[in-house]
């Protein structure tokens, strides 16, 4: 089939990329020049395991093809998936006008029959002002249908979640629309369930806001841990091994970030509201992981008393290990907190480093070209994001490298006897602190 998709960010890419390696036709079409550029010259601008190879690999077979022109991804295809920006308001609510200014777009150069989908993650009820506003602006009077087709894709392993999903949403008003649809996703070969509009773009902020209230659950269950000498890890185990619950996204950490569960939960909020139903367990929920995050740097100001002047290395950038995404990250929240409180940060992701140097709350932070050379002299070591790479670092290289060997692990990287042994003051979540032995 001949597809388009309308936005090269993190989703749009990986959508056209995938929607091409299973045979389709596909144009990728985004307002930004340079990116347009960037990717017709062979170069992926994000980080996202495997998506490089997808892409060389489609785009060399003649499947797949980039341009800056929304009438190119109009008339060369049968189906249109609008995968723009929905960014928050400082309300909680989400701003839109991306996606308004893409279906006028379409509207002006629509001249006959197409599916326009809706991709990105839009408040229930978006569809209907979707359908309106081509309504309005098509001059041809060509016919077409709104579809919502909800996103499940996590970053960090973006491409493995599109061809191998758990299910594929649908939500649209016409047999022939759900026909085509069915056709685009025939070769992924997995579960669909077809739905009404509403209840499709519905579905994607209860999922997303179901997932954070697990994490917040977990993360406060660590503080009693912490507090009653529990051990979160085996506390969680023993959750998950019902099935009823599952183990995923019970892992205690410093709280959630990114682009999707603080901006979702957010504008699921102010949908509660505007129908009249506020959702409040929601605001629970941000509290808690707002809570998680003060609560750690308490501990690290306690153990250090002051931070003022104090070198302190912090590991991860990025929001979650596997991406270059650093937007609404804990670990970037971290960082400016602890220089705002007057600490030598120095800093290390494996792949975060490019987009943090735009970051002016961080601009202060050092930036350092290796994780060892991070720790270099440092009085205490934040471990914020859960690469691999950290995990499995030498701790005895690490704690010869440090000035004094304190670690503030907010991932649960290590075993806290293992860090006592080695002679580390190790601090984590949930879990006993581990003094030297």
């Amino acid at each position: 089939m001949e597809l388009s998709i309308i936005g090269s960010g993190y989703v749009g890419l990986v959508t056209g990329a995938c929607f091409a390696d299973v045979g389709h036709s596909v144009v990728c079409v985004d307002n930004d020049p340079k990116k347009v550029e960037t990717l017709q010259a062979g170069k992926v601008p994000i980080y996202e395991p495997g998506l490089e190879e997808v892409i060389h690999r489609n785009v060399s077979a003649g499947r797949l093809r980039f341009t800056g022109s929304i009438k190119d991804g109009v008339d060369n295809s049968q189906v249109i998936f609008i995968a723009v920006p929905t960014p928050q308001q400082p309300s909680g609510e989400v701003d839109l006008s991306f996606i308004e200014k893409v279906a006028r777009e379409i509207a002006n150069v629509l001249t006959d029959y197409r599916v326009i989908v809706d991709k990105s993650t839009v408040p229930v009820k978006t569809g209907e002002k979707v359908a309106e506003s081509i309504k309005r602006y098509n001059r041809h009077g060509a016919e077409f249908d709104v579809v919502s087709n909800p996103e499940f894709l996590r970053e960090g392993c973006a491409v493995a979640d599109l061809m191998h999903p758990d299910r594929i949403v649908i939500g649209a008003q016409s047999d022939k629309a759900i026909d085509l649809m069915k056709k685009v996703y025939e070769p992924f070969m997995a579960p669909m369930l077809v739905t009404d509009i509403n209840s499709a773009e519905l579905i994607k902020h209860a999922a997303n806001s179901f997932l954070a209230l697990k994490i917040s659950y977990i993360n406060a269950v660590s503080s009693i841990c912490d507090a009653s000498g529990a051990d979160i890890e085996k506390v969680a185990d023993g959750i998950g091994m019902d099935r009823r619950i599952g183990r995923s996204f019970l892992h205690a950490g410093i709280g959630y970030g990114g682009s999707c569960f603080p901006k979702d939960i957010a504008a699921f909020i102010k949908i509660s509201e505007q129908l009249g139903v506020p959702f409040d367990l929601l605001k629970e929920v941000q509290r808690i992981n707002a809570a998680q995050r003060e609560r750690f740097l308490k501990t690290i100001r306690d153990t250090l008393w002051v931070l003022r002047e104090k070198k302190i290395a912090v590991w991860g950038l990025t929001f979650k290990p596997d991406t270059d995404d650093i937007r609404s990250s804990v670990a970037v929240d971290l960082v400016a907190e602890m220089l705002r409180e007057g600490a030598h940060v120095v800093a290390y992701d494996p792949k975060g480093m490019d987009n943090a140097r735009s970051v002016a709350a961080i601009a202060k932070a050092e930036l350092a070209p290796s994780a060892l050379a991070a720790i270099e002299g440092a009085e205490a070591l934040v471990i914020a994001t859960e690469w691999s790479e950290f995990a499995n670092v030498d701790l005895a290289l690490l704690k010869e490298k440090m000035a004094t060997p304190i670690v503030f692990d907010g991932r649960n990287l290590f075993d806290p006897k293992t860090m006592a042994r080695l002679g580390f003051h190790y601090h984590s979540i949930g879990r006993a602190s581990a003094k030297p032995r």
